[in-house]
């Protein structure tokens, strides 16, 4: 994947091979977007990859269809696909991408837990093969879905991108085409290691737009992961044990304290109005009900029934709520809410008030927990960005961990993974510095390790040519693995030096056998080819 600027160049006539290629698998689910008239309506079209996009010039640049590899069981069966590839973008770079088709297409209108489930551990099994995901998806559960996966796909170090239409792409008027090329552009150019919905021209959570000329990226925005270890996925969300309540004007106490008796039930997101208000009457009959709801372990979650704004306990009906245990959901929604319920509710060890506490916490950028300003780098500042920069290069060869501390604390939200002329992000060059300190540091605070320089090269790749083992290892524990073009170039490097290597994922003595498989194969029809046998 490329680094993730903005100010990226237009190469123009660039040499085709010269150009890098970020890999992309569309994992169709089902949903609007996929559909197809039939005598009976509108049905899923299969071969959608063949149907929908190969005939289109800006998802198919006309190049050979090579195929990829996909993981398509929990076994690890792998398919090949035939794959298409862009031409090339604003950013200098194509995209190929395959679409892998669900056997069996969800209904988003019927979706649950293992339909996230699903879509979750494909994401798991090709997580290694691949830069970045498109999911096309059913748009009445889309915001559910999204919120889901967002817990689901933890240390989540790539993009994953859901979209849907509201008319099917094979219609000559529709919204679709618009969305699946958005949604490609985003996982096969930018760092966002978020789960992300991209609609109508704009990534959600407001993280960028799209235009005619390019796509804005709003950094300071972005979520990345923080924690040293390796992507993982966690399935049970405890959706059968928590539900959600809308107050209304007149809402008689009776009918919330039935809903809170609900045989199983763990957690409740309750819907109020405006900042976070309920409606509690002279006797304070509906805020003892919920007191006593929380006293028997239920949690609540008070969030705003407003299309905008947040839950913040500033009028005396909001401060009763909030006094009776009531967790404030602040500004998430309630797709979000209830899913993060559903994740928190699910662990083995959780406790209403370990639950309580977490919901009050951003784990992926679903709610603000502070309203005070943020210090944004003024965009139009390139000398001063390529000088900051420059000195964070200097102070990393040098080995100068304060003076990293220093710079990365004004800024963080672009610098971690900007790159220079080279396409070389802080972590590559940490990645070979002599400062382990500093590459632990930068990977604490939310450098990626998925991103690849002009050569196509990850920071796994240069640590494990300049020989650091614990550079490697440092990095394979937060997630970092060779990208599948780098991995013929890491084979024949491993010869010299296999135990780094071996550290990076490579088996040298894997690699000897295929070799030898393989010339054992071509002495065999060679052979045949002599005798005027061959196959």
């Amino acid at each position: 994947m490329a680094s993730p600027e903005n100010t990226l160049p237009i190469l123009g006539d660039k040499p085709r091979e010269a150009i890098l290629e970020s890999r992309v698998l569309i994992i169709m689910t089902g949903g609007t977007i996929c559909m197809q008239q039939s005598p009976s309506g509108f049905v899923p079209a299969r071969g959608f990859q063949d149907k929908c996009m190969a005939r289109v010039p800006s998802f198919n640049d006309g190049s050979e269809p090579l195929s990829m590899d996909v993981v398509t069981t929990a076994a690890g069966t792998v398919k090949e696909h035939q794959s298409l590839r862009t031409p090339v973008t604003a950013y200098g770079r194509r995209v190929r991408y395959t679409v892998y088709e669900f056997e069996e297409l969800l209904d988003s209108s019927s979706i649950d837990a293992k339909g996230w489930a699903e879509i979750a551990q494909t994401v798991f099994q090709n997580y290694t093969l691949f830069d970045g995901f498109v999911i096309l998806h059913g748009t009445d559960s889309l915001a559910y879905t999204c919120s889901a996966l967002s817990f689901m796909l933890q240390n989540l170090g790539k993009p994953v991108v859901l979209t849907g239409s509201q008319a099917p792409m094979l219609e000559l008027q529709n919204d679709a085409t618009d969305n699946l090329l958005g949604s490609l552009v985003v996982a096969g150019h930018f760092m966002i290691p978020e789960v992300c919905l991209y609609f109508n021209n704009r990534l959600f959570r407001g993280i960028a737009i799209t235009t005619s000329m390019r796509t804005n990226v709003n950094w300071d925005m972005v979520h990345r992961p923080t924690s040293l270890d390796h992507f993982r996925i966690h399935t049970n969300l405890d959706t059968t044990h928590v539900a959600c309540l809308r107050i209304f004007p007149g809402i008689k106490p009776e009918m919330v304290d039935a809903v809170l008796k609900l045989n199983g039930l763990r957690g409740l997101i309750l819907e109020t109005f405006g900042a976070g208000n309920a409606p509690s009457g002279q006797d304070n009959a509906m805020i003892n009900v919920l007191a006593s709801a929380i006293q028997r372990g239920i949690v609540i979650v008070n969030i705003t029934q407003c299309l905008t704004g947040s839950v913040s306990p500033v009028y005396a009906t909001g401060m009763s709520l909030s006094r009776a245990g009531v967790v404030a959901g602040l500004d998430m929604t309630t797709e979000a809410a209830l899913t993060k319920l559903a994740y928190l509710l699910a662990f083995p060890d959780a406790t209403p008030e370990s639950v309580a506490k977490d919901m009050s916490i951003s784990l992926r950028g679903e709610l603000t927990e502070s309203s005070q300003p943020v210090f944004r780098h003024p965009d139009g500042a390139l000398p001063e960005r390529v000088q900051t920069l420059t000195a964070m290069g200097y102070a990393i060869a040098q080995g100068d961990l304060e003076r990293v501390k220093t710079i990365l604390n004004v800024e963080r939200h672009w610098l971690l993974n900007d790159a220079d002329y080279s396409g070389n992000t802080p972590i590559h060059l940490a990645a070979t510095s002599p400062s382990i300190s500093i590459l632990h540091f930068l990977l604490s605070h939310g450098g990626s390790v998925h991103l690849r320089n002009r050569n196509g090269r990850t920071p796994l790749f240069l640590a494990a040519n300049a020989g650091l083992s614990d550079h490697v290892l440092l990095l394979r524990k937060s997630g970092a693995h060779l990208h599948s073009d780098e991995l013929p170039a890491a084979e024949l490097l491993a010869r010299r030096k296999p135990g780094v290597w071996g550290l990076a994922g490579i088996d040298p003595c894997e690699n000897s056998q295929r070799e030898l498989e393989e010339n054992e194969s071509s002495g065999d029809r060679s052979r045949w080819m002599m005798a005027g046998s061959a196959p």
